[in-house]
C-alpha cells in the first residue's frame, strides 16, 4: 500500500483478494474505498467477516467473480497477489482497462515483458510496482509556422520510441 502511495480518494481492487486483508488494511488506515475479488465464496465469506470485526463494512466489498470478466475500471490502485501465468494473462485487461497512470502492485510476481517502474524489496520480498501508461503510439501531426512534421511514435508498455520527419533526415528520440 505504501509503495502504490495509497491515499484518501483511492478506489483499491484487490484481485484474488483471499482474507480481504489488503482491502481492509487500505479502507482502515487511509479511508479508501476497497473492492477484494476473489472466486472462492469461502473465502469472500472470511474477507467479509474480516472488514465487519475491523469495522469497516461501510468502506469495503467483496465479490465473487472471475477476474477476467470482473468490471474494475474504476480502480486508482490495484493489488494483486497471483502467480506469475495469470499475471501475464490477466495484463492485457489491466492495460485496455485501466485509465493511464492507475496504479498497480503485484507481490511477489511480474508482468512478463512489461518490466515494473519500481521493484521494493520487503522483508525479503519483491514487490512490483507499475503505472499504467497512456497509450501514445502513432502519427502526430505538428504544424509550425511554413513547416509541417510528423512525429511517429512506438510504444510498448510504458516505453516510447520514435521520430521526427521530415527534416535534414529522421530525427530519433532520446532522453
Amino acid at each position: 500500500l505504501r509503495l502504490a502511495n495509497v491515499r484518501k480518494g483511492d478506489v483499491l481492487y484487490d484481485l484474488g483478494s483471499g482474507d480481504g486483508r489488503i482491502p481492509v488494511t487500505a479502507a482502515k488506515r487511509y479511508g479508501v474505498r476497497a473492492v477484494g475479488i476473489d472466486i472462492d465464496p469461502e473465502r469472500i465469506r472470511e474477507a467479509r467477516e474480516n472488514a465487519r470485526r475491523n469495522g469497516v463494512e461501510p468502506l469495503v466489498q467483496f465479490r465473487t467473480d472471475d477476474l477476467f470478466r470482473a468490471d474494475f475500471r474504476d480502480a486508482t490502485v490495484i493489488t494483486l497477489y497471483l502467480l506469475p501465468d495469470l499475471n501475464v494473462k490477466l495484463r492485457p485487461k489491466l492495460l485496455r482497462e485501466l485509465k493511464p497512470g492507475t496504479r498497480i502492485v503485484s507481490h511477489q510476481f511480474d508482468m512478463g515483458e512489461w518490466k515494473p517502474d519500481e521493484v521494493s524489496d520487503q522483508s525479503g520480498r519483491r514487490i512490483n510496482f507499475w503505472l499504467v501508461p497512456a497509450k501514445v503510439e502513432g502519427d502526430w501531426k505538428l504544424s509550425f509556422p511554413g513547416r509541417d512534421y510528423t512525429l511517429t511514435l512506438r510504444q510498448e508498455f510504458q516505453m516510447i520510441s520514435g521520430y521526427l520527419a521530415p527534416g535534414p533526415g529522421q530525427m530519433g528520440l532520446r532522453d
